[in-house]
Order: structure tokens, then sequence, then C-alpha cells
């Protein structure tokens, strides 16, 4: 079993002060990674993980996820290189086909955002050209279809099973269990939420808390930090999962779990 690790991923960013704040406390609390979403509100998220580079030593740094389409893989291969080098090595790359509400914004980018199938192989294509630069970044790909699994099981360091919120732990073990690969990847998990704890910003997705936590989806962890501490290990135990992350709004909520469990 690999030893967790644990990440946030930062959706907003109301100024450069508040940015850089919250990495400083996320490494400060132990986290492994701090992620930026694409676009952080409506900034670019590179620019905004230099900050964040910049005031910190240790957190590694990442994307969750790039959004392929929006840029040039040969300007984005810079960009990478860039933050890899100048970093020491503390950027992780995460890349994606881009969610179904994104064809606006590739457009207003100059480029295109064809169908799934197109995007996925426009995907596969960047990430040969960013392998033809390495050493670089480890690669983290999410999702949980299966021309993306197998995509993942190629190419991907690390995947990220991207379930619905809904998902029971008897369809995260199907999805697992499908995943075939032959060598050796980081599996991990995104959690929609800590029970106890309300999530205004998933309301608008029509995502109770609550109602998750009773109806027993593996999306969101126990509120007791023990009783959520033990059930990562029963999942790393039993699907290999040992990456974690979460919104960084349960930042402070989510730490005495990552006490409990970094470095095990």
């Amino acid at each position: 079993m690999k030893p967790f690790r644990f990440g946030i991923v930062a959706g907003t960013a109301r100024d450069l002060p508040t940015w850089t704040g919250l990495a400083r406390q996320a490494e400060d609390l132990g986290f492994d990674t701090f992620l930026a979403t694409d676009p952080v509100v409506d900034a670019d998220p590179l620019t905004l993980l230099s900050a964040a580079a910049a005031v910190t030593s240790t957190l590694t740094l990442g994307t969750f996820v790039l959004a392929d389409p929006y840029r040039d893989r040969r300007q984005l291969a810079w960009q990478v290189k860039s933050l890899h080098d100048l970093t020491g090595g503390r950027f992780e790359l995460g890349l994606g086909v881009g969610h179904p509400g994104a064809g606006e914004r590739s457009v207003a980018l100059g480029g295109e955002f064809p169908s799934p199938a197109k995007r996925l192989a426009r995907l596969s294509e960047t990430i040969d050209h960013l392998r033809e630069h390495a050493p670089g970044p480890r690669l983290l790909l999410a999702g949980s279809r299966p021309k993306m699994l197998a995509l993942a099981a190629r190419a991907a360091d690390t995947l990220s099973f991207a379930w619905r919120p809904q998902t029971t732990e008897s369809d995260a073990k199907s999805i697992v269990d499908g995943f075939d690969r032959d060598r050796d990847i980081e599996l991990a998990m995104n959690l929609t939420a800590v029970a106890g704890k309300p999530a205004p910003w998933l309301k608008q997705y029509g995502i109770d808390v609550q109602e998750l936590a009773e109806s027993g989806a593996v999306t969101v962890l126990p509120e007791d930090p023990d009783h959520a501490a033990d059930t990562l290990r029963r999942w790393r135990a039993q699907w290999g999962i040992s990456y974690i992350t979460i919104n960084s709004g349960y930042l402070q909520q989510f730490a005495p779990i990552v006490e409990r469990l970094k470095g095990h």
C-alpha cells in the first residue's frame, strides 16, 4: 500500500493575499498538495500557482484539472516545464478534457470544443507531446469512464476517480475493479464534503451533504476524525486509494484527519 497523501482543491481567490495565505495555511496544516481549479473563478490557475509557490517551500502545487481544449499544447509544455523547474519539482499537472459547460470559454480563448471523443483524442496527443519534454511533472488524470480509464492506465502517474456525489461503496468498488492496469499507478479520490459542516457552494448543484451522508455516499466522510481516518484506511486496503483531495472550504475540518494519517 502507498502512503497517504492529502490535497486541498482551491477554486476561489478574492485577492492575492487571500490566495497565498490559503497556500501557507495548507502547508502549515500538513497537507501535501495545493490544487487550483481551471479557472479559479475567472483567473488563470497557472499564474496563481506561481504565486503560491513563491510563499511556500514544501507544498506541492498542482491543477485539478486543466482543461486541455483551452490551451495550445506547445505553450502548455513551456508553462509546465517552467513551473516544474523553478519550483524544484513541486508541481504536478492535472489534465482533463473540460467539463460539458466549458465550450464557451474554450472558443473565447481561440480554441475549439469538439465532441467528447475528439477531446479525449486531443488530450492523448497533448500528453504524448508533454512526454517528449521529459523529465516533467507527475501527471494526474481524472475520470471514471472506460476510455479515460484506459488512457490513465497508459499514461497517468495518478488516477483520480471522478465519481458522482451519490456514489455508494458498491458503485465505487465496481469502478475501481474495472480499472485494468499493468503498472504502478497512484489511485486518488476527491471528496465532496465532511459530514457535519454545511456546504453552501454545493446547494446550487442540488447537493445536500447531510442527505449524502445518510445515504452512505463514499464522497462524504464521517464528521468524527477517528471514524473518518478508519474509513480512509479501509478504503485504501480495499481499493488501493491513497491520495485524498477535498475542497478548500474544508481545510480546517479536514486537518485533524490529515494529522492522524499523514505518513502512514
